[in-house]
């Protein structure tokens, strides 16, 4: 698939033609910083994902070759300092058309199994594929309300996992991360987030009786947030969604949560905000 849609396969790296990368920089302003950054090499880091997992259409999607290093550019902004080895220990990317109904399995405290449908934009499994949405959930965000990209939501989640668990978390390497240590990070990460789970609070507490929390109607209500209120359901969810905000509006976070932004800065060896 990869080598007809995008040319032949170098030994670890997928060639993308210069019109082809040239458009898909043109279509998401929040990669220009990077992709114009000197000696970016995002690139060159998008042919090696290209070339290293295997992407999926599902649901009758046409997987062009413009979708396939879409999808890429965005996720290899996490790790583009970090290096493409972050993303070890599993090879697929599937890619629905828009949001899809994904089947759930729960066990409760009683030891009861519940099953139920659950309408998604994107998930990662530990040790499986990575799932997104394209349409609006991989392109461009809305101006004016909280920053949303499903990629890189999902590849911060595979980040995450490497430390073994999804905890908001992930593993720290001694030479890249010099003088970061675990109880700094959940110090730090715990002060942000019961700071954001608090103003989501005080949003809800502000709506009106017959505004749903889940609908559009409560979205003005939450536009005040640098994050979108997805983020206080856990530690996980809050490191997935800061991630989102820190490559794709960095300065809403920045403003906000100045200590949480710093940490992910120097985890991703990256300041969106003043370069590199």
């Amino acid at each position: 698939m990869l080598g007809r849609l995008l040319g032949a396969l170098a030994s670890d790296a997928v060639d993308i033609p210069s019109p082809l990368w040239d458009r898909v920089v043109g279509e998401l302003v929040f990669l220009r910083r990077f992709a114009a950054a000197p000696a970016s090499g995002l690139r060159e880091m998008c042919g090696q994902l290209l070339a290293t997992k295997v992407m999926t259409g599902a649901a009758g999607l046409d997987l062009t070759s413009h979708i396939q290093v879409t999808v890429a550019a965005q996720a290899c902004l996490p790790i583009l300092k970090l290096g493409i080895e972050w993303y070890r220990g599993w090879s697929g990317i599937v890619v629905y058309p828009s949001e899809y109904v994904a089947q759930r399995r729960i066990q409760d405290e009683d030891g009861l199994v519940h099953e139920f449908e659950e309408t998604a934009a994107g998930e990662t499994w530990d040790a499986g594929p990575v799932v997104v949405s394209w349409s609006q959930d991989a392109s461009e965000p809305v101006a004016g309300e909280a920053p949303f990209n499903v990629v890189i939501h999902e590849f911060a989640h595979k980040l995450d996992l490497l430390s073994g668990q999804a905890d908001g978390l992930p593993p720290l390497d001694r030479r890249l991360h010099a003088g970061l240590d675990p109880h700094q990070w959940r110090r730090v990460l715990d002060d942000a987030y019961q700071r954001f789970c608090a103003a989501v609070d005080l949003v809800e507490l502000e709506l009106p009786g017959d505004v749903d929390p889940e609908s559009s109607d409560a979205g003005p209500y939450y536009a005040h947030l640098p994050l979108d209120a997805y983020a206080a359901q856990d530690e996980a969810e809050f490191f997935a969604v800061s991630s989102e905000a820190f490559f794709v509006e960095p300065q809403r976070l920045r403003d906000a949560l100045p200590d949480w932004y710093a940490l992910l800065r120097r985890f991703y060896l990256i300041d969106p905000v003043t370069g590199y």
